[in-house]
């Protein structure tokens, strides 16, 4: 089987927990996996010792966050020659409308702008609302929006959008889009 990595950046949490659940689906096919916060990466790290990579990233003020931008970048040339994926979380695409869903895929067309690296494989997540771990100032970015929201979201409660079930498809979908062209791969050699 394949030695999958995924290479994820977290801002409250949900990212970083979305990641692990694709962690586990892979593990549960009998692929090899590695899960890292691409904060964690350190010079020494070499995407070539990985069969396929999947990069994760939330979204904050209309931008995936900055490391794993710079970590597309730098890695897409050795991206490309692996089997790869890209997974966003955010609110955008937890809203469940026709608005957010283009919202949700205007973010990416702007990382592959911005990073020249053009994903194999894209997945795209409901985020999460952590209200009861935000500071003064996001508690009342939140309240805001919330009061301008029709969605009746209590903007005191921790809210989770993430669709799970969508989540561990998208990690079985991308586990055989690896299955076929590794065992492809490994036939050929």
């Amino acid at each position: 089987m394949a030695h999958i990595l995924t290479v994820y950046a977290t801002g409250e949490g949900q990212t970083a927990k979305i990641a692990e659940r694709i962690d586990a689906e892979f593990r549960d096919r009998g692929h090899e996996t590695t899960t890292v916060n691409v904060k964690e990466i350190d010079a020494d790290f070499n995407i070539d010792d990985f069969d396929a990579v999947l990069v994760g990233a939330s979204i904050h003020m209309g931008k995936q966050q900055k490391a794993v931008r710079k970590f597309a970048k730098a890695n897409r040339d050795a991206l490309a020659t692996k089997l790869n994926g890209f997974f966003q979380v955010s609110g955008s695409s937890g809203a469940g409308t026709e608005e957010g869903a283009a919202e949700a895929a205007r973010y990416v067309d702007e990382f592959i702008e911005a990073t020249d690296w053009h994903p194999d494989r894209i997945g795209l997540f409901g985020g999460a609302l952590r209200f009861s771990e935000y500071g003064f100032l996001m508690r009342a970015l939140v309240k805001f929006v919330a009061r301008t929201d029709s969605s009746g979201t209590n903007p005191l409660a921790d809210v989770e959008y993430t669709d799970w079930e969508e989540v561990e498809m998208f990690a079985d979908e991308f586990a055989t889009f690896v299955e076929q062209r590794f065992g492809e791969t490994a036939e050929a050699s």
